[in-house]
Formats: structure tokens, C-alpha cells, sequence
């Protein structure tokens, strides 16, 4: 009787979300939309809660293997669209990808730095509290919320490094690469053997590393959970945990977290219980923020 009923149980469980599921996702509208820069894709969108502020913002970065020919930055408006229903201000951020004018290096990570250090002048028109500020990406988006998050450790001389960059309090990087050298491999399996490469540009660059990965960073003065899908081919839990290992060793708290019967889109999809469990996260991750 007991193995029968373990079973039927298997075989209840959902299949993992496809890409064609994460595509298909209804777009949703924001509160705000505002360019930071003159490109088409250098623009974000602000969902705003129904109470009153000031607000805890979460800056939300979408994946996409770095590459303009998946969307992302629509997908994630429904995660944008239900985090501000749960009390959150939601900054969707959209950056320059490999395919278009500018994009890679430096213009991707100046997309990304310049979309969050605009939240700046946002803050006093929308009730944003600056001093509550989670960063949430997935996949490619998840090494770029790493990467915002180490900003302060910059080389002087990188062409990346702004003044007073935004602080990020935690990241939570969802199926993200931590370590674009030493995991560059796994992520170029699904992503294209190339598209590390040309993202950091290494034919031009003697270290291209070492201002565009988060590993390089180290310690980024923020609090890390890398959460993985237990079935994700994309970037498996090992790379999670072993991206732990190093923030653990440079002196910053991190936690790596894996969800049963979940793959990679599973976590970017707000009716899928890897969302929920995500969500728990980020309100845990959000309270423990000093006010």
C-alpha cells in the first residue's frame, strides 16, 4: 500500500515549465515607464503597491542567455505585477542585449547600473524606499543582480565604475551564474559557446573578468541566496552552491536553496509553487534589511 501511494504521488507532480510556457505569459501594465537612456531597451517600468509608502523596492532583472532574441523584460512583468500586489515596488529593469547596437561590453553593465541608479530621482515621486532594496534576477539577469550588488568594488579603472553606486542590501539570484570564468562552460552549453566571450568582450580585453563577474567582486557587501530548480539543465544547483562557497569564503552571508520538481522557467512564473516559495524568500530577505 505505501509504495503504491508514493506512486500515485510521483506521478501527480506537474511537469516542469517549458520555455514556451515563460513565453506565452500574459504582459502586464506598470504604474510608470522610464527611459534611462536613448535606446529603445534602455528603459525600465515601475509597479507600484496599493498602500501607502514609503515602499521596499525590488529591482527585477530578466534573463535571456544576455541575447536579444528572447524578450524577457515582458515575461517578467506578471513576477512585477504580483510583487506589487504584495507590498512591493517593483523596478523592471530592460538593458541593451548581444544583437543590438551597444550592447555587451561596457553597454550592457552600464545599462543595468545606470537603470538602478536612476531609482534616485523615482524615489521622492513614488513613496520608494531607498534604504529597502532587494535585487531579484534570473538566469542572466541573476549574475547582473550579483554584479549590481558588487558595483562599490570596482576596478578604478574600469569604464563601469560610477560614483555612489545604489547599495543593494540581498540578491536573489535565481538559476544565475556567479562565476562567468569558472562556470562560463555550463552556461554556455544551453546559452551558446560563445556568448560569455562576447558579452565580456576577451578578444580585446587582457581581464575581462575581472570587472564584469561578480566572483571577481567579492566580498559585494550584500547578503546572497542563489536558488536553482532541482531539474534546471541550465545552470544546475552545484553551480549555486559552489557560487556560495566563494561568498562564504570572502566573508559575506549566502545561502543556496533548491526547489523540488522545478527546472529553470519554473521560478519565473508567478502561478508555480517555485514562485511562492520565492516569494517566502524575499520577504524573509526583505524584513532582515536594516530600516
Amino acid at each position: 500500500m505505501g509504495i503504491s501511494l508514493a506512486l500515485g504521488a510521483t506521478m501527480a507532480v506537474a511537469e516542469p515549465a517549458s520555455l514556451d510556457d515563460y513565453m506565452k505569459q500574459t504582459r502586464h501594465s506598470a504604474d510608470a515607464t522610464v527611459h534611462y537612456g536613448p535606446a529603445n531597451s534602455q528603459v525600465a517600468e515601475l509597479f507600484l503597491p496599493k498602500t501607502k509608502g514609503p515602499h521596499p523596492i525590488v529591482v527585477l532583472l530578466h534573463g535571456g542567455c544576455f541575447l536579444n532574441q528572447y524578450e524577457g523584460f515582458a515575461q517578467t512583468s506578471g513576477l512585477a505585477s504580483d510583487l506589487a500586489g504584495r507590498g512591493y515596488a517593483v523596478w523592471n529593469v530592460e538593458y541593451r542585449k548581444l544583437g543590438e547596437a551597444g550592447a555587451g561590453y561596457p553597454g550592457t553593465f552600464q545599462d543595468v547600473a545606470a537603470a538602478i541608479d536612476a531609482l534616485r530621482a523615482e524615489a521622492p515621486k513614488h513613496g520608494l524606499d531607498l534604504k529597502r532594496v532587494v535585487a531579484v534576477g534570473h538566469s542572466a539577469g541573476g549574475h547582473l543582480a550579483l554584479w549590481a550588488a558588487g558595483r562599490k568594488n570596482l576596478p578604478s579603472n574600469s569604464p563601469l565604475q560610477t560614483a555612489s553606486p545604489l547599495k543593494i542590501g540581498a540578491v536573489i539570484s535565481l538559476a544565475g551564474i556567479g562565476d562567468l570564468q569558472g562556470q562560463g562552460r555550463v552556461f554556455g552549453l544551453p546559452c551558446g559557446d560563445d556568448t560569455i566571450e562576447r558579452l565580456v568582450d576577451t578578444k580585446n580585453r587582457k581581464q575581462p573578468f575581472a570587472d564584469t563577474s561578480p566572483a571577481e567582486l567579492l566580498p559585494l557587501g550584500a547578503r546572497v541566496v542563489m536558488v536553482h530548480g532541482t531539474f534546471d539543465p541550465v545552470m544546475p544547483p552545484y553551480t549555486g552552491r559552489d557560487f556560495v562557497l566563494k561568498v562564504r569564503s570572502a566573508g559575506d552571508s549566502a545561502d543556496v536553496i533548491t526547489l523540488p520538481d522545478a527546472a529553470h522557467f519554473d521560478l519565473v512564473i508567478p502561478t508555480t509553487p517555485a514562485w511562492k516559495a520565492i516569494v517566502a524568500v524575499l520577504d524573509r530577505e526583505m524584513k532582515a534589511l536594516p530600516r
